[in-house]
């Protein structure tokens, strides 16, 4: 007699075959993509490891869009800037939704994470509240803040440069700690910036494709002891990662606030309005909770990964850290540290950190939209319900606007000596499309900014050398994954001589 999880096995994918019959329109047929199995569909298809490099290597056999159909699920792999804003922002009515997601589920997210939570009021009252903190306009109190961090990492950076890739974290997190929560942290082995490394791991859960119970939800039941559900074991593990990133810090706050200190933060300004006789004034509590949470979880992971990224650039051109501090020179002076005030006379620095963004995106594929209607495009048909995966990756490595993409090259944001706006700022790719968009990238780029300045100013970055003299280069090779870093390297960081006082004198 068959088993329970064989007759529902098979009914689903009865079910599977049934939608497929159902929801195909006679007279369009889907984008193109690689011919499935019976049933089953493209199953086999689906990359688990480095996904965006394999869909864009199918776009050269199927064009920009790429079609997979899995259990009778469809998947539209958006591979080139164009078809990502047709979609993605013209249509932004119907592109809008996230897809429901089994392993976020499982990790306790969808009901407060903003960034996976499906298109409607809660999200929208989510993404309103966000905006009042981070448009371009509002991040402008946060630069003292920035500019702080910026010079403790150069003090670190100066006295101890062992472990320089923790220390750029720490900058980078103990800033977002503060700005969200006004909680100080000044160790570098501070648990709140643990918890926020391994939120960003967890993130390993929500890479499309790479658990079977997405396709099949009803594994999610099935006895942990049983082989092949070591997902639950996962899932279980990362929520517990998830549920201290929403709680900790923000029961430290509420603690602190019972005792009269009320630190300046987000949270804090969220909380006051919440306490308001005003209900009108803002949000409630579980709200302001849930955003300090996803300010602090991705701010912190994203902006580090960039900073990564341009540790590793600096080693392998050479002749580009250069020309930047020839730059730096020349605007900024030896007797003094970069300012924001600097921006659009650095332009060389601004193409670096553009160019930081696009080399090597933190979210090689975004977060994956859902589709809330039936659409057509260029004469296909694109079901309801489908899940619609920009490749960021893809889109930022597009030799049409973005010659030889494999190097690192800034100059191909510039001419005549300033920006050139001709050329697709990465920013339109990096940061997600659309409705979706997002919100804090205003002030992730002037973190970049900010740091990447300061550290070329004073500091010189090269390649470790072996025992013969030899530079030992790294490779310029990122992790496969939800989030995507370089691969860890060492290098030695040198104080220039004409900025070597700076450092002591802005501390």
């Amino acid at each position: 007699m068959p088993s329970l999880y064989t007759v529902l096995g098979v009914s689903v994918l009865a079910g599977a075959v049934l939608v497929v019959l159902l929801r195909q329109r006679p007279h369009l047929r889907y984008p193109p993509g690689p011919k499935g199995w019976p049933i089953i569909g493209n199953v086999l298809d689906v990359p688990t490891v480095y996904p965006e490099r394999i869909y864009k290597e199918m776009s050269k056999t199927y064009g920009p869009v790429v079609h997979l159909q899995v259990l009778g699920k469809s998947f539209v792999i958006l591979n080139t800037a164009k078809v990502a804003t047709d979609l993605l922002e013209s249509r932004s009515a119907i592109y809008s939704d996230r897809m429901p997601s089994v392993m976020a589920s499982m990790m306790g997210l969808d009901p407060w994470n903003t960034v996976l939570m499906r298109y409607g009021p809660t999200w929208r009252t989510h993404r309103k509240e966000i905006y009042q903190h981070f448009n371009i306009e509002a991040i402008r109190a946060y630069q003292p803040l920035q500019l702080r961090k910026a010079h403790e990492l150069l003090q670190r950076l100066r006295n101890d440069s062992s472990d320089f890739l923790r220390t750029i974290h720490f900058a980078i997190g103990s800033g977002i700690i503060e700005l969200c929560y006004g909680l100080t942290v000044d160790d570098i082995d501070n648990s709140y910036l643990s918890i926020a490394r391994k939120s960003a791991a967890a993130a390993e859960g929500l890479v499309s494709g790479a658990f079977l119970v997405e396709f099949l939800p009803f594994l999610r039941h099935i006895p942990t002891w049983l082989p092949g559900a070591g997902f639950k074991q996962q899932a279980a593990e990362w929520k517990e990662d998830f549920d201290a990133l929403l709680c900790i810090p923000f029961n430290d706050v509420k603690a602190a606030r019972k005792k009269g200190h009320v630190l300046p933060s987000i949270l804090n300004q969220m909380l006051d309005k919440c306490s308001s006789a005003d209900p009108a004034g803002g949000v409630d509590e579980g709200v302001a909770q849930a955003l300090a949470a996803v300010i602090y979880g991705a701010g912190a992971d994203t902006t580090y990964s960039t900073m990564q990224t341009f540790f590793l650039a600096m080693i392998l051109y050479p002749d580009v850290q250069r020309k930047a501090q020839e730059q730096l020179d020349s605007v900024v002076g030896s007797g003094r540290l970069p300012d924001f005030s600097d921006r659009p006379s650095l332009p060389y620095v601004d193409a670096i950190v553009k160019e930081c963004t696009r080399w090597m995106p933190v979210l090689p594929l975004g977060v994956p939209h859902t589709s809330i209607t039936d659409d057509e495009y260029n004469g296909c048909f694109i079901p309801k319900g489908s899940v619609v995966i920009p490749n960021q990756w893809a889109i930022l490595h597009d030799p049409d606007d973005y010659p030889e993409p494999e190097l690192f090259n800034p100059d191909r944001f510039t001419q005549d000596g300033k920006l050139n706006p001709n050329v697709r700022d990465p920013a339109t790719a990096a940061f997600g499309f659309g409705r979706r968009i997002c919100a804090g990238r205003h002030f992730s780029d002037a973190t970049l900014f900010i740091n990447v300045a300061s550290i070329l100013h004073v500091l010189n970055i090269r390649p470790k050398h072996n025992e013969h003299g030899t530079p030992i280069l790294p490779e310029a090779k990122a992790t496969s994954g939800f989030f995507s870093y370089p691969f860890p390297f060492e290098c030695d960081i040198i104080p220039r001589m004409s900025a070597e006082n700076l450092i002591a004198d802005n501390h």
